[in-house]
């Protein structure tokens, strides 16, 4: 492999790899400015090998040499590190305080903690290689620590999109004039599939479901291998249908290695100014596009402020939203394409109970549940029924549900869930504070340590607060009752 390795410090290296999404594509490197040898020498075969092998794709590898390693190798030098090899764990500490003290030139600005997490992940990637291929040249002993950058002293954040601004989102769409936006969030919402894979679409994704409908069918570039189809709704198909027809005397124009791409479109400014291309996600485009429309459509979050919109919070959101329905777990899995499940509950919600936990004021609880009269259910058919059934077909695991069936149809939430805590239907009584408390106590020991990240557990933390509420109301009635 060494043999055929280019030589000098700039490679010019192609994207030859069918599946990747920048195929065909060239990227020039320069190792130039890493002045140790023998660092050098490693980040070349390092970049060789996995460009050769197809381990990673080529536009990573340009990344983590071009930035990342950059970053790393100011820090090297500054500190007169000539060998990977001398490495400890100091050295690392060492290097994440440094990261914490760049600033960026373009805003003048401290860098993000996903660059720092990045410039650390390269170095990490370049050792681990080593390890196996280039042992004498890297550290033998473990010197990452595994949680550099766990979220410590970090707030956590919602990375879903809150019901009130989907609401604005999805009415500003009626109108919406740029059409990759138009169409392109309607994919995102039903398929909750990544940027760069939407970007990828060709014209044959959608084909006739066998018994109804329609199926989608994409390459997770991810994980490398095609997604088996899935079922779309109706609006989704359409959506699909609309971008072939908007596009149709752009592909008629365009070359034939991108003719059959969806999101193909005609480059307003720039060096590349009239051309037509495939619409890149690394281009910032897209980034531009959705804060366009965010800004033209007045979405501000509940703060007043323009809403910070992602296409993957678009993901997280379908993601939250099935499991907030019951949805199973190994279900959402196959859905996001996920390697296991384990990854699915460690990165999505378990269900949106932010809102629910901003209004505690619907918490049904009562002292007697004998005591339920008119005042507690207005309608009389429904008293009735529940004084008649409350030992019975009304009774829960934790409480009572005043109404369980509508029109012959069980409650869904009932029926999936059984945590019905600001439900108008709901109420719990001093009987249960045990059963509440051991929840309670059950989901304080899960997020111990945080184990389950960040999104996991600013889900949780309302449910906790919920049942706070519900134990210390319930606590209150007991003591007044001895």
């Amino acid at each position: 492999m060494a043999s055929k390795m280019p030589n000098g410090d700039k490679w010019e290296l192609i994207d030859n790899d069918s599946n990747s999404q920048h195929c065909g594509e060239k990227f020039k490197f320069d190792f130039s400015y890493i002045k140790s040898d023998s660092i050098k020498n490693v980040v070349k075969a390092y970049i060789w090998r996995n460009y050769r092998e197809r381990n990673k794709v080529l536009y990573w590898l340009y990344r983590e040499v071009i930035t990342n390693f950059n970053r790393v190798n100011q820090f090297f030098e500054l500190n007169n590190i000539t060998n990977l090899n001398k490495l400890t764990n100091k050295e690392i500490s060492n290097l994440m305080s440094y990261l914490n003290t760049l600033v960026s030139p373009k805003n003048n600005k401290k860098y993000s903690t996903s660059m720092k997490r990045n410039c650390l992940k390269t170095v990490k990637n370049i050792i681990r290689w080593g390890q196996l291929y280039m042992p004498d040249e890297v550290p033998k002993m473990e010197i990452f620590t595994g949680n550099e950058y766990a979220g410590i002293n970090r707030e956590l954040k919602i990375h879903f999109i809150p019901d009130e601004v989907l609401e604005q989102i999805n009415k500003a769409l009626v109108n919406e004039e740029n059409f990759y936006i138009k169409y392109g969030i309607i994919i995102l919402q039903s398929t909750g599939m990544r940027i760069g894979d939407m970007l990828k679409l060709t014209i044959d994704s959608v084909k006739p479901h066998l018994i109804s409908g329609y199926t989608l069918t994409w390459y997770d570039h991810k994980n490398r291998k095609e997604r088996q189809p899935i079922p779309i709704p109706n609006e989704c198909a359409i959506a699909v249908e609309k971008l072939i027809e908007h596009t149709k005397e752009l592909r008629e124009q365009a070359d034939d290695n991108i003719k059959n791409y969806l999101f193909i479109h005609r480059v307003s400014t720039g060096k590349n100014v009239g051309e037509i291309m495939r619409v890149k996600s690394e281009s910032g485009i897209i980034h531009k596009w959705f804060n366009a429309f965010i800004k033209n459509n007045d979405i501000r979050d509940t703060n007043g402020e323009y809403y910070n919109l992602t296409s993957h919070q678009f993901r997280r959101t379908l993601a939250t939203d099935m499991l907030s329905k019951g949805t199973d777990l190994k279900a959402i899995q196959e859905v996001l394409g996920h390697s296991s499940a384990t990854a699915t509950k460690r990165h999505y919600a378990d269900i949106k109970d932010k809102e629910r936990a901003e209004v505690f004021k619907n918490i049904g609880i009562i002292g007697n549940i004998n005591k339920v009269d008119e005042t507690v259910i207005t309608d009389k058919k429904d008293l009735i029924w529940f004084k008649e059934n409350k030992d019975k077909g009304a009774r829960m695991e934790d409480g009572y549900c005043t109404k369980p069936c509508n029109d012959g149809k069980i409650c869904d939430r009932l029926l999936k869930r059984q945590k019905c805590y600001t439900c108008g239907r709901y109420i719990t009584t001093p009987e249960y504070l045990q059963a509440h408390k051991n929840y309670l106590a059950e989901l304080e020991k899960q997020l111990e340590g945080n184990i389950y990240g960040d999104h996991y557990a600013e889900h949780f933390l309302p449910t906790i607060e919920i049942l706070k509420e519900i134990v210390k109301r319930l606590e209150e009635i007991q003591d007044g009752n001895n």
